[in-house]
């Protein structure tokens, strides 16, 4: 439908030193990459319950290790560490104190099924996802979103396994990568609560289907496609501008923009077990 884009090829930041893993296994699946004030960067250990904390100099330490699945992170407006843990729910960790919280363990009288990703918009809502076990023969994976003011609301159910997700500037969409329709998701949001006509946005195809998602500042989507080793940037009408090709491993979960103009990309590729990084200055819509 589309030419092929322009394609970068990533290097490595950041491999995460094996005396660092669980019992010094280097096993696992590295997840939820996000940035602090500071620049450090946190990614997790999903299966092993484990936080890292790569500095921007590199080096790499152990911020947490505890008993759950830790997979998508984001940083709250009081500079704690927001988790999407799949065992346990909603945590809190504040690296300041190294105190860890439970906010939300299930919501309407039952547990949560598995959370696996997590985003805040504009006021401080925090929108998650609910994906459980969720697929194709069995579509009931859910969105959640906990209000800033401690409201916590159903936004989306019946979803194939929705994982990565993020909410436009202006809140007025929500795109919602669904692994196992290997699709991305917009979800209208009314202003009053609720959802307009959900529709597929971007179809992908290969690979096991997209993981987490990004959005720049001039509205690019950038899709980490699991299973296929790439990072695809799609303009705000879904065309696609720019493919990010690891060097090594196939398996690219999620990703995060940083840098002093946001325009660097960093990839958390699980079975390398490392961070990657590539510059990602999208030319504007046809240049």
């Amino acid at each position: 439908m589309f030419a092929a884009p322009p394609v970068v090829t990533a290097q490595v930041h950041a491999p995460i030193p094996e005396t660092l893993w669980k019992a010094g296994r280097r096993e696992g699946i590295l997840e939820g990459p996000v940035f602090d004030a500071h620049g450090n960067l946190y990614v997790v250990n999903v299966p092993y319950g484990q936080i890292f904390k790569i500095t921007p100099q590199r080096d790499v330490s152990l911020a947490l290790e505890y008993d759950g699945e830790p997979n998508g992170l984001k940083i709250g407006r009081d500079a704690c560490i927001y988790i999407a843990d799949h065992s346990k729910g909603l945590l809190k960790f504040d690296p300041a104190s190294g105190k860890l919280d439970t906010v939300l363990a299930g919501a309407m009288y039952e547990p949560f099924r598995g959370l696996n990703d997590l985003t805040f918009n504009s006021a401080g809502d925090l929108f998650f996802t609910d994906q459980g076990e969720s697929d194709l023969r069995r579509p009931d994976g859910r969105v959640w979103v906990l209000r800033a003011n401690g409201t916590v609301e159903l936004v989306l159910d019946g979803i194939p396994s929705p994982n990565g997700l993020v909410v436009t500037p202006d809140d007025r969409f929500l795109y919602l990568a669904v692994t196992r329709a290997n699709a991305v998701w917009r979800v209208p949001l009314r202003r009053k609560g609720g959802v307009g006509r959900v529709g597929t946005w971007i179809q992908l195809s290969g690979g096991t289907g997209p993981d987490g998602l990004a959005l720049d500042k001039q509205g690019n989507l950038y899709v980490a496609h699991a299973g296929m080793g790439s990072v695809w940037v799609f303009d705000e009408r879904g065309r696609p501008r720019l493919e990010v090709q690891c060097p090594q491993g196939a398996m690219t979960t999620n990703i995060a923009l940083g840098g002093p103009q946001g325009q660097d990309l960093y990839i958390t590729e699980a079975h390398s077990h490392s961070v990657l990084t590539a510059s990602v200055a999208v030319p504007p819509t046809g240049a």
